[in-house]
């Protein structure tokens, strides 16, 4: 993940939240191999984090327990890590991948890989089956400064499809998002555009970087580096359409994974930034 020097600079001025967090609990650090964690998902029979790192680093998934110990590491033997950005889960328990990081919209190998749940037990698996996709409203590559929308940090999987949450990196940042929704089924697909909504205009506070629904499918969360928002009393799919509200953290850090533990409560990742995140957090909605 690329940091700019704003970004690092906030972290400086706002770290002293930290002392003072009334939002999120602090669960425990992550293991210091792992520096750059862009995702996490959650197994609640096993009480176990899986999770991944972003472009630059294994292609290797990671099981964390409840106390922050490394419990064990998968490599994807046929996987590149491009740009890792999510991983997620489904009602089944497989696992999948998200390479779809396009910090210069430039890619046109988007993709998400599927790790089947009775690989996780190996030392190294084999991904079963990957989708490629695209998005039919992107025609250069990279498009102009001012459309950068096709850069992806967050995703889950529901009812057989994926849904996707743009971060938006165009110039004059005014905290639009868009929602992509992919078949889960192996091949090339297109992705279909299902709406789209707005955070507010100050990229190192709004801009996305993970989503999650929750168990019961009621309650779809956004994060960002301080706030969540979360969409709940939607139909179907439609999850902009219903309401939209936005909960601060009161914790600033690089945060760049979420996930329900049930369906109150959510999990948060961070990464270490000028002494600041490499750790996971705990934050009850109700």
């Amino acid at each position: 993940m690329k940091k700019s020097f704003l970004f690092c600079f906030s972290i400086v001025l706002l770290a002293c939240q930290q002392k003072d967090s009334s939002g999120v609990k602090e669960l425990f650090s992550l293991p210091k191999k792992l520096k750059e964690v862009s995702g996490i998902t959650y197994f609640p029979e096993t009480n176990l984090i899986y999770t991944l790192e972003d472009s630059g680093n294994a292609n290797e998934i990671y099981a964390i327990n409840s106390e922050g110990k490394l419990n064990k590491t998968i490599a994807i033997t046929n996987a590149t890590n491009v740009d890792w950005e999510d991983i997620t889960k489904d009602s089944q328990g497989n696992i999948y991948i998200g390479d779809f990081g396009n910090n210069d919209n430039e890619r046109q190998d988007l993709c998400i890989y599927k790790v089947n749940k009775n690989q996780l037990n190996s030392e190294n698996a084999v991904a079963e089956y990957k989708v490629t996709f695209s998005y039919p409203e992107q025609t250069e590559f990279p498009p102009k400064k001012k459309e950068l929308f096709y850069d992806v940090e967050g995703f889950f999987e529901y009812q057989n499809n994926f849904y996707l949450f743009t971060k938006n990196r165009s110039k004059g940042f005014d905290g639009t998002a868009f929602i992509y929704k992919i078949p889960n089924v192996a091949g090339t697909q297109k992705a279909e555009k299902i709406g789209e909504f707005k955070t507010c205009d100050n990229y190192n506070h709004c801009v996305l970087t993970s989503a999650t629904i929750s168990p019961d499918g009621k309650k779809v969360v956004v994060l960002s580096h301080d706030k969540i928002v979360l969409f709940e009393g939607f139909s179907g799919d439609l999850f902009q359409k219903g309401t939209q509200k936005e909960i601060s953290l009161n914790h600033f850090s690089q945060k760049e994974a979420i996930v329900f533990k049930d369906n109150n409560t959510l999990l948060i990742a961070d990464e270490k930034t000028n002494k600041v995140g490499g750790k996971v957090y705990e934050f009850k909605l109700n």
